[in-house]
């Protein structure tokens, strides 16, 4: 694994593997009627909210896995169940390559992916306290005595949505990392804990509640969020609430993590959590068999990344940091920040420009990574024993913009996940000629919230293209005033390559005539205009 920390890479070295891992898939869940008829026993009141609030129906992925087939993978000899997704339909077994094929024999069974590719054939939760509902609406602008953070708070312009008191108050932000000590005993969380702001969490690596213990690096993850220390630190969201997960073992490394990690994503999505973010990116393993290499940056191939999209698809936005790799002979991004809808984030200095460590994109298949950048170079952050210090790596620029952007959708809750992140690319200062090094560039939050209030004066329901990146077709979505137009579509070079009139009962255009890459299109009525930027993949 690459990891995005501050500490020392330890090199492991490994004789031989006897024990495999690998992904074994289901090929159904008997159950799934009672859940569709009692959504309750499988989501919380606020993740059927959100889903309701952005219009997303429940689907065979949020039904629980079949119990009684883990228990048969259980008791099958040599056979040892390290994770599971619902998701993905899939649990995460270690043993023999010979046992683990012996498992293609049962019934339910519908394939096996072996971590090691070369092999492959064509818990308990914690106590969660109930998050308060509250408007927060204050008569007088929030001025903050952010001290030496003040940096990498207004180069997002993040101070502007601050003093609007748009402060992350009623988001949920889950973190996944190593760990969290300190942060339920030093003064940078005293704020946190005293507004009952750390709603809970869970130790996944080592199946109990303890987790305020690990690698600090979750703790120093965290303060660029929500600590607070008057003319020191303030976090980006000082008053969102979060949930902490610890899915890194950091004694050593193995794609049991990615299990793992996605194991938290599906228990954040049933707990109504808004934004995942985590600095944890994965490459290498200590077994070099299960490796990836850049061909499998595309978003599509790793457990991790697939689990990511599926997070989205939930109505959740998920920020990953891009990847210490950047001044390395291996520069790209890694998994999860491969992912299509995952919000990849670089770093900077102070002085915004990239830091020699970011890594960069494309995807393997051409698509603009990273997103955005933030500060990560000398970002001010906590560590565990509540000092206030200096950190490297986009672990602290892609939390510090993850703040961001509970603060963002604090400010427009009726917008779904998709809305929140096309208004962060567009204000970014680099929209309009991205680059492989800095993606769309840096976020300015004041321009975001301004292009939000404008589009809301026009209409309440925003003009959207949409799946976007799409591999078939786009839906246009207009406002509710105009009822029809022309979309005109354009390569990168300028060439028109489709124009289709578009109304409300006929908003659906066929792309499977273009070549994938990016597309510039433009939509044009008698008192309408919108441009943007359509991903074929």
């Amino acid at each position: 694994m690459r990891k995005f920390y501050l500490f020392l890479f330890f090199v492991v070295t490994v004789s031989s593997f006897s024990q495999q891992d690998a992904w074994v898939y289901f090929n159904a869940k008997s159950n799934a009627q009672i859940y569709f008829d009692s959504p309750s026993k499988m989501l919380s009141q606020r993740a059927l909210e959100r889903r309701s609030n952005q219009k997303i129906a429940l689907d065979f992925k949020d039904i629980p896995i079949e119990a009684s087939f883990i228990n048969s993978v259980k008791a099958s000899s040599g056979i040892t169940v390290m994770a599971k997704s619902k998701w993905l339909n899939a649990i995460h077994v270690r043993g023999s390559q010979a046992d683990i094929n012996t498992l293609t024999q049962l019934s339910f069974v519908s394939k096996i992916d072996f971590a090691d590719k070369t092999l492959n054939q064509a818990g308990k939760i914690a106590k969660m306290n109930k998050i308060k509902s509250s408007s927060k609406t204050k008569s007088s602008k929030i001025d903050y005595a952010y001290g030496s953070s003040s940096n990498q708070i207004k180069m997002l312009n993040g101070d502007v949505l601050h003093q609007l008191n748009h402060t992350g108050s009623g988001k949920i932000i889950a973190v996944m990392d190593a760990g969290f000590p300190g942060v339920n005993t030093t003064q940078p969380f005293k704020r946190l804990r005293d507004n009952n702001q750390i709603l809970g969490g869970y130790n996944f690596v080592s199946r109990d509640n303890d987790f305020y213990n690990g690698v600090s690096h979750g703790t120093s993850v965290l303060s660029t969020m929500g600590g607070y220390k008057e003319n020191s630190l303030v976090g980006t969201a000082p008053d969102a609430s979060y949930y902490l997960f610890i899915t890194e073992d950091d004694t050593s490394e193995n794609p049991v993590e990615e299990s793992l990690w996605v194991e938290a994503a599906e228990k954040a999505d049933s707990l109504g959590v808004d934004i995942i973010t985590t600095s944890l990116g994965y490459f290498e393993f200590d077994n070099k068999a299960y490796n990836y290499a850049y061909k499998d940056m595309n978003g599509a191939t790793s457990f991790m990344s697939r689990g990511a999209e599926i997070a989205f698809s939930k109505g959740m936005i998920v920020v990953a940091s891009a990847g210490n790799s950047g001044g390395t002979s291996d520069p790209y991004i890694s998994i999860p920040a491969d992912a299509i809808s995952v919000l990849s984030v670089g770093a900077v200095n102070s002085s915004k420009n990239r830091a020699s460590f970011s890594s960069i994109g494309p995807a393997f298949d051409g698509r603009i990574k990273p997103e955005v950048m933030a500060q990560g170079q000398a970002t001010v952050v906590s560590d565990a024993f509540g000092n206030i210090v200096t950190a490297n790596g986009t672990s602290f620029s892609g939390p510090v913009m993850a703040g961001m952007v509970a603060c963002l959708w604090q400010a427009f809750p009726e917008k779904t996940n998709q809305q929140i992140r096309d208004l962060i690319l567009k204000s970014s200062d680099q929209f309009l000629k991205p680059n492989n090094q800095y993606g769309y560039g840096i976020p300015n939050f004041q321009l975001a919230i301004n292009t939000a209030n404008d589009s809301n004066s026009v209409s309440n329901d925003s003009f959207i293209v949409y799946p976007n990146p799409t591999s078939d077709f786009v839906v246009i979505s207009l406002p509710e005033p105009f009822k029809k137009g022309t979309i005109f579509i354009y390569s990168l070079a300028g060439k028109k390559v489709l124009e289709q009139q578009v109304s409300q009962e006929s908003a659906s255009i066929s792309l499977k005539s273009l070549e994938k890459g990016m597309y510039l299109y433009k939509m044009e009525s008698v008192d309408f205009s919108k441009n943007g930027k359509i991903f074929k993949k």
